[in-house]
């Protein structure tokens, strides 16, 4: 691959609870403003409920502090892309968007596996200064066509990165482009920092865990997190994205600034979770993966 400049802190704040209507709109500007402090990047999209009309409050209240983006970029076609890129630095009156997440639908899969016209668009993109980086979305079933793009070496020099859930619960990338993808030591960006919540209330309490079987992994992974020494569960979960040398970062979100800050905490002194219990994770990932993710329909993970 060609050589990426891209650079993430290692925690950037998810954006999915600024757009939560059940919190009220001040608390969530004052969370803006607040993690807006700690200097990190935030990864944000208009699938976020408000979340961005949340962000471009803050944005206008403290535009020394606007951080650096990460942005769901969704679109069936490169017109409908390129005019989302230019939405949102309307809407958030940024300068550019310093990572494009891309979420491609209809002909732009196409162009992408196949070396389309897409990668030609991209590129204009960044020499106008719309868009500093490109990254590409991975999920079980759109995982064959990033495999097929990767493989044929087509992302090389326009996209520099995946991003994909990734977590002691989850990895949504399917073995195929998993097993691709450290073959090539291509780096990547770890979502859902925690997997959905505490470990303990997703075995333990009903209806904690948004989906079944988020229940089920949260007992089977219970005993590594006992056995690892980690003292909390973030800790554990910044440890694991940490044992992995091609993970650029890990996006967490919470509507509470502790817990963001706990987060931070836990990566400033983070270390790697002990090998045998990596090993044991990837084996459990391996068989969530060919079991229940890729066979699930689409969305309903």
């Amino acid at each position: 691959m060609a050589p990426s400049t891209l650079k993430l802190p290692f925690i950037t704040y998810g954006t999915t609870r600024l757009g939560d209507t059940s919190i009220p709109t001040e608390a969530r500007v004052k969370l803006a403003l607040a993690a807006m402090q700690k200097g990190i990047h935030f990864h944000t999209s208009s699938s976020y409920g408000e979340a961005i009309d949340i962000l471009a409050q803050a944005f206008k209240a403290d535009p020394a502090h606007v951080p650096k983006l990460i942005i769901k970029i969704f679109g069936n076609s490169m017109e409908e892309m390129r005019g989302n890129v230019l939405k949102y630095i309307r809407l958030l009156g940024v300068p550019c968007i310093e990572v494009a997440q891309l979420c491609p639908g209809g002909d732009v899969w196409e162009q992408l596996a196949k070396g389309g016209a897409c990668y030609a668009a991209f590129k204009q993109m960044q020499a106008e200064g719309l868009v500093r980086h490109f990254v590409l979305e991975a999920f079980p079933w759109t995982s064959p066509k990033a495999h097929a793009a990767l493989k044929a070496g087509h992302l090389d020099g326009a996209v520099e990165a995946l991003i994909f859930y990734f977590n002691p619960l989850q990895r949504f990338a399917s073995n195929p482009l998993w097993d691709l993808a450290r073959e090539k030591a291509w780096p990547f960006i770890a979502l859902r920092s925690v997997g959905g919540g505490d470990l303990y209330q997703l075995r333990d309490i009903p209806g904690a865990a948004w989906k079944p079987y988020l229940q089920e992994r949260a007992a089977q992974v219970a005993p590594l997190y006992e056995l690892s020494g980690a003292k909390t569960w973030p800790e554990f979960c910044v440890r694991f994205a940490a044992s992995f040398d091609r993970v650029l970062g890990t996006v967490g979100s919470s509507s509470k600034l502790e817990r963001l800050e706990a987060l931070l905490a836990a990566a400033e002194s983070r270390q790697p979770l002990a090998q045998p219990i990596i090993d044991e994770l990837l084996a459990l990932q391996r068989s969530w993966s060919s079991d229940v993710d890729v066979p699930s329909e689409p969305w309903s993970m």
